[in-house]
């Protein structure tokens, strides 16, 4: 009865329909009604961009608690058990204040050899730290690039890259990534259009000096327009400069003891290699243009006591260098060329915790430019919490200059409030890295043990820091057994691992935050809007470091 009903109505307005159209017809040529689709209006689409992850498919790993050099042999402090044998070849990595540490292959002696350490011939001077990081065998399984699609979470591509990774970098646009290992390999490939035509045999490889124990990679344009890779390689105290265009070696300059980074935005007059030095304080050396086909070093800067890292503006105004052991930031006029004449250091608070106090010891930074600051991770003493100080850097502006002739456009001296530490906030204890969304609210840290009683004893976490108020506004704890990981009772709430990297990035209507651990095969996945864990994306080998292609 129904569908009868509704086919009779059906009938009539079709025929009212037509008589109608037929009436405008008569009429003349008049304009023909004419019904067009509405789209419905979803969400915005998500920019392209990935999340590129290093990982070290070569196991058994160890967390290393400390270590002592004497007579050109290195005692290392493990966890027990210690799954180490003699004869076999283990790497260091994560260590905060010994660098020069980080990629180096060790092997095993039977002299030494207990649950709790090993010993190694390794020459240097003597030296002792309690410090933590990780020891992981070296073997002969290709380590593995694995692209993580930001839209949908899911992996595009892994190809192989060299053995035993030990270092992992993207250039300044985040189209092209960096590989080294402590055999003096170098692995170069593209990130910006990853997918089944980025084959394993699309991806090149370079050979460095033999026994160069390169610890980072810096890939930078400078203003000469050419694309350079650098190297700092610790046992020959230079700096190797490669082609972008062609990894191929392009000259060696020699620079201070111990090269750890090399620091510099696209478009810079010049970058900085920065150097701890054999004890007492360390140096950049500022290396630039001399002809369009070579670089040189035009002057060498004294900085702070083990200086293990830097970063530097977008506008190329100001370089910021670390100095871990003495607690302070030295600041660059880049376009001095020289230490900033106004403030040339900024010095760090202690870290205040229950019971005491203990040294900043800055190990990592980021910028965040759309407030004008330096967000700083400060170690602390390894056993009590870390801290995240942020600086207020601003420079003078077009607004200002009326005001202060000194205010070159080109040149600009420091603004009102330079340097002044606007929060200290404690994190968790053993923090590694600091990533900072480029909205400017909010850093996220990598602990690799947590300090608020709020996770589970010997865990890590992330600690959430509001660059608004200054305050953690939350705690997101790891697990890292086996069974929490990947076996049947998985944790899927949790970071897994004791994090070491973590790269965070805008997005619509989230962000994501990604973290990687030295012991664990899972990238982990933070939503910016709840701060939680809504993912887990198998790496298939041991995390070396995930950044993502944009911030």
């Amino acid at each position: 009865m129904y569908l009868h009903q509704t086919m009779k109505h059906r009938t009539v307005a079709a025929l009212a329909l037509a008589a109608f159209t037929l009436g405008l017809t008569a009429c003349g040529n008049q304009y023909r009604p004419v019904v067009a689709a509405i789209s419905p209006v979803g969400p915005a689409g998500q920019p392209t961009k990935y999340a590129v992850a290093v990982s070290n498919p070569n196991s058994p790993v160890d967390q290393v608690t400390g270590y002592s050099i004497t007579n050109n042999v290195i005692t290392v402090s493990v966890k027990t058990p210690n799954p180490f044998t003699a004869g076999q070849t283990v790497t260091l990595s994560t260590m905060p204040t010994s660098t020069f540490l980080n990629g180096q292959n060790l092997t095993v002696l039977a002299a030494g050899l207990t649950t709790t350490q090993f010993e190694a011939n390794f020459t240097h001077v003597n030296a002792a730290a309690t410090e933590a990081g990780f020891a992981t065998l070296v073997g002969s399984l290709s380590g593995l690039v694995t692209f993580i699609d930001f839209s949908g979470d899911t992996v595009l591509d892994t190809p192989d890259i060299l053995v035993n990774p030990s270092y992992f970098a993207l250039n300044n646009v985040g189209n092209e990534g960096f590989v080294i290992n402590t055999d003096g390999s170098l692995n170069d490939f593209p990130t910006s259009n990853p997918g089944p035509s980025l084959l394993t045999s699309n991806v090149v490889q370079t050979t460095l000096t033999a026994k160069s124990a390169p610890v980072s990679i810096s890939a930078i344009t400078p203003s000469n327009g050419a694309g350079t890779i650098f190297v700092p390689q610790t046992n020959s105290s230079s700096i190797a400069v490669l082609s972008v265009a062609s990894t191929s070696l392009l000259q060696t300059l020699s620079v201070g003891a111990n090269p750890v980074y090399v620091v510099g935005a696209d478009n810079t007059p010049r970058v900085y290699a920065i150097s701890q030095g054999n004890g007492g304080n360390g140096q950049v050396a500022a290396i630039e243009a001399t002809s369009t086909s070579s670089l040189g070093i035009s002057t060498t800067l004294t900085v702070g006591n083990t200086p293990v890292y830097g970063v530097m503006t977008a506008d190329d105004r100001r370089a910021y260098i670390l100095n871990k052991g003495s607690g302070t930031v030295s600041v660059i006029n880049v376009t001095n060329n020289a230490l900033d004449s106004t403030t040339p250091t900024i010095t760090l608070p202690n870290v205040a915790y229950t019971g005491g106090t203990s040294a900043p010891n800055p190990v990592w930074a980021d910028l965040s430019p759309t407030t004008n600051q330096l967000v700083v991770l400060n170690q602390g003493d390894g056993t009590h919490p870390g801290s995240l100080s942020v600086i207020n850097i601003p420079l003078c502006t077009a607004s200002t200059q009326t005001a202060n002739p000194l205010c070159n456009p080109n040149n600009p001296v420091d603004g009102v409030g330079f340097g002044i530490i606007n929060t200290t906030t404690n994190v968790g204890i053993n923090p590694q890295m600091v990533s900072v969304l480029r909205d400017g609210t909010a850093a996220y840290v990598a602990n690799q043990l947590d300090s608020t009683g709020l996770c589970a004893a010997g865990e890590g976490s992330v600690s959430v820091v509001s660059l608004v108020s200054g305050v953690v506004t939350a705690t997101i704890c790891g697990v890292s057994s086996s069974a929490a990981t990947i076996g049947a009772n998985t944790s899927p709430s949790n970071v897994y691992g004791h994090p070491s990297s973590i790269s965070a990035t805008v997005g619509s209507p989230t962000g994501k935050v990604y973290v990687s651990s030295p012991d664990n095969q899972f990238v982990s996945i933070i939503y910016t809007d709840s701060n939680t864990v809504q993912g887990h994306v198998n790496m298939q080998g041991l995390g070396v470091r995930v950044i993502t292609t944009l911030p």
